[in-house]
């Protein structure tokens, strides 16, 4: 007795730790990822912003990145076989063109708006505008029917979309160029988001960190190529002579950027999206904060009167989401329980026929 209440206890302690250490891990990724992802909003604000660095090419910044992250990927990949490439089902030509290029499309516009938008705003407010992501995806998931319309969660969207509506009232820094460049940006990204479930999650494909940059990383470069040839490079030809970029910047800004593509897979795969947006939230403030204390950016209480009304409703949109995968997950188990129920009954009907025909 004793002794199988020291093992129960043991049984129990050995549980506990290990959801800890689940938790432990979870908040180690979120971290990461936070620290990333503040890293490159900041660096990248540092080399376009012409008050700083001052390195006005927002498409060549782009393809930098997507260049050293198509190397590092390829390299791993196919030089040191880091990782295996996908075989259920595998990659051809032609998946690759339906479902991988409209997703790298979408992504080299939405780096290149995003980024393009660090040159006329505020981190800060560049962050406040971020809050529409929630409405753009639920927006885009209605319209390709990946999402219900329920008056309940467009109520929650417009609420989102007018606390935004007042930030930008509030912003001190304003510029309307800026801004449709940032709220383009996000449809871009969440229309990618959305085609990612439509495209790969429901055709049973699975990407690893590396193999996703493997694929996407030189589709959304030769994407840029395009724009870059008739927008950049006649400027950069002009000032060739008398700017020599800085590769120790350029390159840790590039790592950075890689390391922040892997986080975000890496988070989302270990934990899940819902924990990528709660902890979005977090460096979004956080981002806010470094922007009006070190970068001395003007937040003024409107701003972040509009921004809370906004916050709001964006963790409204989260909690829902967790209720509804919390929902989810018991139906899903409520489903198991049925089935291990039903196959004992069947074992059961079965081993009780054989011994009466023993009998017999």
């Amino acid at each position: 007795m004793g002794k199988e209440g020291a093992s129960g206890g043991g049984g129990d302690g050995g549980m506990s730790a290990s959801v800890i250490r689940k938790v432990l891990v979870s908040y180690m990724y979120v971290a990461v990822w936070i620290f990333l992802s503040f890293s490159v909003i900041v660096y990248n604000k540092y080399i376009l912003d012409p008050k700083m660095y001052n390195w006005p090419f927002p498409i060549s910044l782009t393809m930098v990145h997507m260049a050293f992250c198509s190397s590092l990927a390829v390299a791993l990949v196919r030089v040191l076989r880091v990782v295996d490439l996908p075989s259920s089902p595998a990659m051809t030509s032609q998946l690759y063109l339906s479902s991988v290029v409209p997703i790298g499309a979408l992504y080299s516009l939405s780096l290149w708006f995003s980024n393009s938008a660090y040159i006329y705003l505020s981190v800060s407010f560049i962050q406040m505008l971020k809050a529409l992501m929630p409405v753009a995806v639920y927006s885009i998931g209605v319209l390709f029917k990946k999402e219900t319309f329920r008056s309940s969660a467009m109520l929650n969207m417009l609420s989102i979309s007018f606390g935004v509506a007042i930030a930008a009232y509030g912003e001190a820094r304003f510029d309307a160029r800026g801004v449709a460049l940032q709220l383009a940006a996000v449809a871009f990204e969440a229309t990618r988001l959305v085609l990612i479930q439509i495209l790969l999650t429901s055709k049973g494909i699975s990407l690893n960190p590396i193999t996703s940059l493997y694929y996407v990383a030189p589709c959304c470069l030769a994407f840029l190529v395009v724009p870059w040839v008739f927008v950049e490079l006649p400027r950069l030809r002009a000032v060739a002579g008398g700017f020599q970029p800085d590769l120790f910047v350029f390159g840790t800004n590039s790592l950075c950027a890689f390391a922040l593509n892997l986080a975000v897979f890496l988070l989302v795969g270990k934990t899940s999206a819902l924990t990528m947006n709660v902890a979005g939230v977090v460096k979004d403030w956080l981002l806010i904060a470094f922007s009006w204390s070190v970068i001395r950016d003007t937040v003024t209480p409107v701003n972040l009167f509009g921004y809370g009304i906004a916050f709001l409703g964006v963790g409204y949109y989260n909690h829902v989401k967790l209720q509804a995968l919390k929902a989810k997950e018991a139906q899903k188990k409520a489903a198991q329980a049925d089935e291990e129920a039903g196959s004992l009954l069947q074992e059961r009907d079965s081993h009780g026929d054989r011994k009466t025909d023993d009998q017999a």
